[in-house]
């Protein structure tokens, strides 16, 4: 059956077009609805919540920043997207609900393909295939490293 709902996950950094495109290409081969999430995570949730200063300024802006990237990624895409979504929280728990809530038959998310320890303590790829509701799509891009 091909993928008519697709969810593609952005870290927004700028290797985040060539996931997109990707996406955009499983959606115009299946005439899919594309709906693209990139989610902050939080600071209180990044630090166990124990963070001695208000953050409420820096979420706000990364917020913001984050918008304007994501409309960025969107222009550059050559399939209409369904919608966008910028959220805070969990990274891999706030994929997966924007996946159910969007019925998605698929997810794609990119892939940085280390090995060793790298691997063993997981990435975000690996996070959102345990536990996604649907197929998920990891798609290989090269680290900046």
């Amino acid at each position: 059956m091909p993928y008519q709902r697709i969810v593609l996950a952005v870290d927004l950094t700028d290797q985040s077009i060539l996931v997109a495109n990707k996406a955009a290409a499983l959606c115009k081969a299946f005439e899919g609805q594309l709906t693209i999430i990139h989610v902050i995570e939080s600071l209180n949730y990044a630090y166990g919540g124990d963070v001695p200063i208000d953050v409420s300024d820096i979420q706000e802006q990364l917020q913001t920043t984050a918008k304007q990237r994501m409309e960025v990624l969107v222009d550059q895409l050559d399939v209409p997207v369904q919608s966008t979504v910028v959220t805070q929280g969990g990274i891999e728990s706030e994929i997966h609900r924007v996946a159910e809530e969007n019925g998605a038959d698929l997810i794609v998310v990119g892939s940085h393909g280390r090995h060793g320890l790298a691997l063993l303590l997981g990435s975000t790829a690996n996070g959102v295939l345990h536990g996604a509701p649907c197929d998920v799509l990891a798609v290989r891009v090269k680290s900046g490293d």
